[in-house]
């Protein structure tokens, strides 16, 4: 079994005798109803701009039947079907009311026949192995109890030949972007959770779980370890956030 990480530790509730699965799921559970319309204050709508990006890197492939993990509300999915129009997506989440928020959002686009949502943990996917063309998880690999582990579930999963994208918040480089980004994380950010009345202690977990989160070529060296190759990343906003990609060998 693979063993935690450091980052892997880091939990939303530190009184909690919950586990790391617990509680992410308890966390989300609480902030569904109102996620995404904080997520788009706290980004300024820049977080759309990366997952069309990230997206689009797999353009080239063309894949048709696709796993989006850690799907929350299902934006990613949604994006997707409107980028790559593949014949099948599947969403995965460990948070049921985040996943009921999605299927509403589904059924008023119309693709409830062409995205399906299942509660699903992340670290023991519920699908045969070499089902998927393509993986993909936005902003949920910090979520992940064993990173690892879970980094081998998607790679067990998928086809060969097929391609994982995923995208997370990284450490800007930058003396003046790292302090501002700091400011913002510390300061702003759960000042407007509480406007959005919601947890406080979601949005101080996302800066915290974001510092101690292997960014960059630490997180590519993971995914070589676990057994991906061609792996990259991909800086963006100044480094707030990266893409990062690897391939399942044929």
């Amino acid at each position: 079994m693979s063993k935690p990480l450091p980052h892997d530790h880091i939990v939303p509730f530190k009184d909690s005798a919950k586990g790391k699965k617990e509680q992410m799921a308890e966390m989300f559970n609480r902030i569904a109803p109102k996620y995404d319309a904080t997520n788009r204050t706290l980004s300024a709508r820049t977080d759309i701009g990366w997952r069309k990006k990230a997206i689009r890197l797999l353009q080239k492939k063309a894949p048709q039947n696709i796993l989006d993990v850690a799907t929350g509300t299902a934006d990613m999915a949604i994006l997707t079907h409107k980028i790559l129009h593949p014949e099948k997506i599947t969403g995965i989440d460990i948070s049921e009311e985040m996943l009921a928020v999605g299927r509403k959002k589904l059924e008023k686009e119309g693709l409830s026949e062409k995205i399906q949502l299942f509660q699903s943990d992340a670290e023991t996917i519920n699908f045969a192995s070499n089902t998927f063309d393509a993986v993909m998880v936005a902003f949920g690999v910090r979520n992940f109890e064993n990173l690892e582990k879970g980094l081998q579930e998607m790679y067990r999963v998928l086809q060969p030949g097929g391609r994982l994208i995923v995208l997370e918040f990284s450490k800007p480089r930058r003396s003046i972007v790292k302090h501002l980004y700091r400011f913002y994380m510390n300061m702003v950010a759960p000042r407007v959770a509480r406007w959005y009345k919601k947890n406080k202690e979601a949005y101080q977990y996302l800066n915290h779980s974001s510092i101690a989160f292997p960014d960059r070529q630490a997180f590519t060296d993971i995914l070589n370890k676990t057994g991906y190759t061609e792996t990259e990343y991909q800086p963006l906003s100044l480094g707030i956030c990266c893409i990062y990609s690897g391939k399942k060998p044929a």
